[in-house]
């Protein structure tokens, strides 16, 4: 294929956080452009967003509706190849579904959708239609992480047994929500963020990062949620106990009230041989202690392919030395999605390494894990199954 491909855009407007950190991403590596949008509900943001990217006005819509609607009727070689939404998690389904009817592939920002019966339907959609949808869960994108997953899957740590993950924040210790933080106001607001604002948040990142790196699945929770800020409307905090479907036990805690602690996402998984331990704040570092030998620190690094798995040098981009972060992970999960795309375009198969992107398993998972927290929380029962 010898063509860029072609994006279109529902929210991240100039209002907007996440839009910006998507496009990057998208941009980092020259094989996506951003060719229309429909980037807010607010007319005026929409259009000076559009100008703002050098838009063409008539492909800076004011609706997802129309966006959608009007690409679709555009020749093959002009039309968009794929939707990026990143609106609140109560506007994600409806432009994700109008988006795969119309034969666009989707990227959606996490959760997938506001409830798991509609994340099942856009699972039994993309069955449907063969159309290709990527999930931003950021933290899979780094290098050291996936290095993780590989060390587990070639057993070198041995049997998994026990995996404990954290992300604590401190942004929401205030009632922020009630001094102006657009931000804070529809992540607490419940008919907007859904079940539960902190796992919705962030303990959905945390419960599919412990499953990624260790290839298991979460069977069993017993979990807690706590609302600490009084006077907000939904929980703030919150803790689960975790068992896997390989006999490993596991602990997860989000908080957003860690008052002074930014996006400390942690991970540490520990088999009979060994564990590892990496740190969002040191993302390049992925720290490995072993029962009868001295710990070692690998480094991320493009040139050190001798020593990493071929899916972390795939998605290193500088030699050792030159840090790569968020940005990078955001980067990485949209270059193997849009190489997925090329080579489903060309009739060539993808490899497993470009492959290597969160889908729509990856959302129903998460749908199911906030609702069987919740479940849990609000039950006398010690544990609750982790039914899909």
């Amino acid at each position: 294929m010898n063509r860029k491909l072609r994006m279109g855009m529902v929210g991240g407007g100039k209002d907007a956080f996440i839009g910006a950190i998507h496009r990057i991403g998208a941009n980092m590596d020259g094989l996506i452009e951003v060719t229309c949008g429909a980037l807010s509900i607010n007319p005026e943001i929409a259009l000076a967003s559009g100008e703002a990217l050098f838009l063409p006005k008539e492909r800076t819509y004011l609706t997802y509706e129309e966006m959608i609607t009007k690409e679709a009727q555009l020749p093959a070689d002009e039309r968009i190849d794929f939707v990026t939404i990143v609106t609140p998690n109560f506007a994600h389904f409806a432009p994700a579904m109008m988006a795969l009817e119309n034969g666009f592939n989707v990227v959606i920002e996490k959760p997938i959708t506001f409830s798991l019966e509609e994340a099942k339907m856009l699972q039994q959609k993309i069955k449907e239609t063969g159309l290709t949808l990527c999930l931003t869960h950021t933290y899979s994108g780094y290098p050291m992480v996936k290095q993780a997953k590989a060390m587990v899957r070639e057993g070198k740590l041995g049997k998994i047994r026990k995996v404990w993950v954290e992300y604590p924040q401190g942004w929401l210790s205030r009632l922020s929500e009630r001094e102006g933080n657009a931000q804070a106001a529809w992540r607490t607001d419940p008919k907007k963020s859904g079940k539960s604002s902190v796992m919705g948040d962030i303990g959905t990142h945390a419960a599919h990062l412990a499953e990624y790196i260790t290839g298991a699945k979460i069977t069993d929770i017993c979990a807690e949620l706590n609302t600490l800020v009084e006077g907000r409307a939904m929980d703030d905090d919150g803790a689960v106990l975790l068992k896997f479907d390989n006999g490993a036990k596991g602990v997860l805690m989000a908080s957003q009230v860690a008052a002074g602690e930014e996006n400390a996402l942690k991970i540490r998984v520990y088999g009979e041989l060994g564990g590892v331990e990496w740190f969002q704040h040191e993302p390049n570092s992925l720290v490995v202690k072993w029962l009868d030998q001295p710990t070692q620190i690998l480094r991320a690094g493009a040139n050190y392919g001798a020593h990493l798995s071929s899916f972390a040098t795939h998605n290193c981009r500088t030699p050792g030395g030159h840090p790569e972060g968020y940005l990078e992970a955001f980067a990485n999960i949209y270059r193997n999605f849009a190489l997925t795309l090329f080579a489903k375009i060309d009739g060539t198969t993808p490899t497993p390494e470009m492959l290597d992107f969160p889908g729509v398993e990856d959302g129903i998972r998460g749908m199911a894990f906030i609702d069987n927290v919740v479940l849990s929380a609000g039950s006398d029962q010690k544990w609750t199954a982790h039914k899909i």
